[in-house]
């Protein structure tokens, strides 16, 4: 059944396989007849006929399972159901598309990118990883991060800075959720042995297209910090937040992600944190991709003789699920 998925193009172009996905804009379709995935960009699509059962996830935010079918002569129109009932939509306004499948492997995406730079002159090294992991169910969505960066160099200390996050959303109603999250950093410049932030909240998506998902989440979190120096007692504090993120792709082979939190103290008075992030990705074939990262982390009141700023640039080269 899955083999019989029917795609007509807006030039005629009429494609036989099965839909796998439709995320950023782009649909992938496996054929009997070519060795590699079709990728097909959505928008140009004018037909489309499959009984596969999919997540579905609308402009204005909802989220449903249906089967795909265009009105027989309305093509960019599409009958999709919703709890038993039938719904109208055109196809620009369908942002996202997974064939739903009862194994876990799926709906997980992930993706790994490393980098490495060697200088005899000084025997400079340096190895860094860039990596994140995701997984999308029907009415909840986790993911993950791991990026790190470490350097040795001939009669100095080997310096070292990590960071990662975990967290998951609960999607509402028109496009709000519910999120909660835990940040960690180990950050030798700031003095940071490790830095955990649990923070919880709402958020919602303001632009939520085939080109671009904006969001704006808020709430409370809790930071914890431990010190490499042994004279520094720990550090507790709770903190409101403000966090916008942007992803923008289905511009060519281009992509680009970016995040901003800034979490004011409520229980130390005039210190104010900020983390952001920004990802831009190249696509390569089969998979591969070329990345450039910026990772931004300021502290208006950190411990003595600690940075107030640090930041780490990466260009590495990866492969993502």
């Amino acid at each position: 059944m899955a083999q019989n998925d029917t795609i007509v193009m807006d030039n005629g172009d009429k494609f036989i396989g099965e839909i796998k996905e439709m995320k950023n804009g782009v649909l992938t379709m496996e054929t009997d007849y070519s060795d590699s995935d079709f990728t097909i960009k959505w928008t140009h699509i004018k037909k489309i006929d499959s009984d596969q059962y999919y997540l579905l996830t609308l402009k204005d935010g909802l989220r449903l399972n249906s089967d795909l079918h265009t009105k027989p002569k309305d093509t960019g129109v599409v009958d999709v159901k919703n709890l038993d009932k039938i719904t109208t939509v055109k196809i620009e306004d369908i942002v996202y598309v997974k064939a739903v499948k009862t194994t876990f492997f799926s709906r997980l995406s992930a993706s790994v990118s490393v980098g490495y730079n060697f200088t005899k002159s000084n025997s400079l090294s340096q190895f860094t990883v860039r990596s994140n992991i995701g997984y999308i169910a029907d009415k909840w969505g986790f993911n993950g991060s791991y990026n790190s960066v470490r350097s040795s160099q001939e009669d100095v200390d080997e310096t070292q800075r990590t960071d990662a996050n975990i967290g998951a959303k609960y999607f509402l109603k028109n496009d709000w959720f519910v999120m909660l999250s835990g940040d960690f950093l180990s950050n030798e410049d700031q003095k940071l042995k490790l830095r955990s932030t649990i923070k919880g909240g709402l958020g919602k998506y303001i632009i939520h297209s085939n080109r671009v998902y904006f969001s704006a989440n808020s709430g409370l979190a809790w930071n914890n910090e431990r010190f490499t120096d042994a004279e520094e007692q720990n550090r507790n504090s709770l903190e409101a937040y403000l966090g916008l993120e942007i992803n923008m792709f289905d511009f060519d082979d281009i992509s680009l992600f970016s995040n901003i939190t800034a979490y004011p103290s409520l229980t130390e008075s005039g210190r104010i944190r900020t983390d952001f992030s920004l990802d831009l990705k190249y696509d390569l074939p089969l998979d591969f991709f070329i990345k450039v990262g910026l990772t931004h982390n300021f502290d208006s009141k950190p411990v003595e003789d600690a940075a107030k700023v640090d930041y780490i640039f990466q260009t590495t080269f990866g492969w993502e699920l």
